[in-house]
């Protein structure tokens, strides 16, 4: 600790000198006391990057022989039995019926209309358009290892 005597007495009041002790030492019994800190001890574990053949998504869509009549048929329950002839010009305008036909179609046939092509369906027959388009969905990885590679140039996914 640090020891205070009064050295002198002066018009202003007392004046107290400090031995010669650090401020350190002084001030140190008002600071609260730390904790010692525990360093854990953490153990990586570092593994080699493996490449590995992502898994083959099974998006795959063929559009069924009578798609036409099942379209028509859908139109016809969410837009009225009274249609006219020329079905696939009727307007998508309103969004309700909109997403009501698609997404009963999307139920019925297990392809969904991807949000970036939403905009693009105005009418019936745009829906029928993007209906009648199969999709085979594959990588390019596995588009080039199906396909006849020249015989300096293979694919392999493990090394």
């Amino acid at each position: 600790m640090a020891l205070l005597s009064v050295s002198r007495i002066s018009r202003r009041g007392l004046v107290w000198s400090v031995s010669r002790v650090p401020c350190r030492e002084f001030w140190s019994r008002f600071r609260k006391e730390k904790e010692p800190v525990v360093a854990e001890t953490v153990e990586e574990v570092k593994k080699e990057p493996i490449l590995v053949c992502p898994p083959l998504r099974n998006r795959t869509y063929i559009p069924p022989e009578n798609l036409q009549n099942h379209l028509e048929s859908c139109v016809k329950e969410i837009f009225g039995s009274s249609l006219s002839t020329n079905w696939q010009d009727i307007s998508l305008e309103d969004v309700h019926l909109k997403f009501s036909l698609l997404a009963h179609l999307a139920d019925d046939l297990g392809h969904v209309v991807p949000n970036s092509r939403l905009h693009q369906m105005c009418r019936v027959r745009d829906v029928l358009d993007f209906y009648n388009v199969p999709v085979q969905d594959r990588s390019k990885f596995d588009e080039l290892n199906a396909s006849n590679l020249p015989p300096n140039l293979k694919i392999t996914w493990n090394y």
